[in-house]
């Protein structure tokens, strides 16, 4: 599969799976444990909007952005080794999180599930694909958030409590990765957004 194909990820993507409390300094700040495994939730692609698409916050909701690294998968993976994980890794895109705080707060003090807090229609803003070459390292990657052009949130990948080869092979024994489905990675912030703000990503 060429890079040029892994363009069309929004278009062709099954899956958009998300790993929570991947960052050692947002624990710390939350002043929580580290988890001794990941926890996964998933995304409908009805989520997704691309560059200059506006979010649309569901009325009555309010909302946080969450900047995360997101790893569009290349090849078929289904129960493989960590070792082996990132030869399945097409390329990357950054993304946004949108989480519905209203929403959140209910469904994690009764154990329900999160879909309508994290999966509402336009909550997965992402960036063109980025290709491998352009990201050399993405253990070691500076990501940045600005909401009307003040700096919210930044963070680096290397603050990962669980790295991008461990969260696909993790995932890969229980649920299939396919082609143009997307990993995103966690967030090391989060901040409030309302509607008729501006929301600028960056990556180095």
């Amino acid at each position: 599969m060429t890079s040029l194909q892994l363009q069309n990820f929004v278009k062709h993507g099954k899956k958009i799976m998300a790993a929570t409390t991947n960052y050692r300094s947002l624990l710390q700040v939350l002043n929580v444990p580290w988890p001794e495994k990941p926890t996964i939730f998933l995304k409908p692609t009805t989520s997704y909007i691309t560059e200059g698409q506006a979010i649309e916050i569901p009325k009555g909701f309010s909302v946080n952005q969450e900047i995360e690294l997101g790893v569009v998968i290349e090849k078929r993976c289904k129960d493989i080794d960590e070792r082996e994980a990132m030869e399945h890794v097409g390329g990357y895109c950054v993304a946004l999180d949108m989480t519905a705080t209203c929403q959140m707060k209910e469904a994690r003090s009764k154990g329900l599930p999160w879909l309508i807090g994290k999966g509402f229609d336009t909550a997965c803003p992402v960036s063109r694909f980025i290709s491998k070459d352009e990201i050399p390292d993405p253990n070691n990657l500076e990501l940045w958030c600005c909401v009307n052009g003040k700096l919210e949130e930044e963070g680096n990948t290397k603050d990962f409590i669980f790295t991008i080869p461990y969260l696909i092979s993790y995932i890969s024994h229980f649920i299939t990765l396919e082609p143009y489905d997307v990993l995103l990675t966690g967030t090391p912030g989060m901040s409030a957004v309302k509607p008729g703000d501006e929301i600028t990503v960056f990556v180095l």
